[in-house]
């Protein structure tokens, strides 16, 4: 059976590579698409991981486009979770199924299924629905027990681990949430913070506001960092 593993990052992989190879399939080949990822930089990053770990650990790996703008799209007028957590995993899992399919492959899994910080029985939900509509078979795993591990070996590895989900929006959440305690996220200052904001927010906009409106969220927070509203 050839399985094709979509692949959040480099870190997320370790544990589900090490227990799928252990199931005895014919082949595993890695699948990278996550357009959701922001800035461009933090994009470059998490390949540039996955990159070094797939050649570390004989790991063939497909690096799809980066295409932000249809990460944008799909989640406007949706921006807070678990609203678009469910849209950004669909868009991720309906395309790995559909390469999937197309390539000769007979089932695709997901790295998302590693994280405890995941909604496991909605990630099933739609890999099933994408499986079905694809005609493909999605294989759940409950990798979850592996993520501490993962992360151990990650960093003896030195592979680069990032400190949020990967799209804007959860940057924003994971910033708000050391606020509330009191302690800007390291390794940011409150200064280096700000800056950091509104250049992903002015990245933001040119999509958000690509003939397609800028939703009522993105406005807020353009213009809560100081942010130009308009086209560049």
């Amino acid at each position: 059976m050839r399985l094709l593993l979509h692949i959040c990052c480099a870190p997320c992989a370790i544990y589900p590579l090490e227990e799928l190879r252990g199931e005895g399939f014919d082949s595993i080949t890695g699948f990278f698409y996550n357009p959701n990822i922001h800035p461009y930089t933090e994009y470059i990053r998490r390949k540039t991981a996955l990159e070094e770990y797939s050649g570390r650990h004989d790991l063939p790996v497909i690096f799809r486009d980066y295409n932000l703008t249809d990460y944008f799209r799909g989640v406007a007028q949706n921006e807070e979770a678990p609203a678009r957590c469910r849209l950004c995993w669909r868009m991720r899992l309906n395309e790995s199924a559909l390469f999937g399919s197309r390539n000769g492959y007979d089932a695709f899994t997901t790295t998302l299924l590693v994280s405890p910080y995941q909604d496991h029985d909605l990630i099933k939900e739609i890999g099933r629905e994408a499986a079905e509509n694809c005609g493909i078979d999605f294989i759940y795993r409950e990798f979850r027990k592996g993520f501490r591990k993962a992360q151990d070996d990650a960093r003896r590895e030195g592979l680069y681990r990032q400190k949020y989900c990967g799209c804007i929006f959860s940057e924003r959440e994971r910033y708000e949430e050391h606020k509330t305690k009191k302690s800007p996220p390291s390794p940011y200052n409150l200064s280096a913070t700000r800056r950091l904001w509104r250049s992903h927010l002015r990245h933001a906009t040119c999509y958000l506001l690509g003939g397609f409106g800028a939703p009522t969220e993105a406005l807020k927070l353009l213009a809560g960092c100081g942010a130009k509203v308009g086209p560049p």
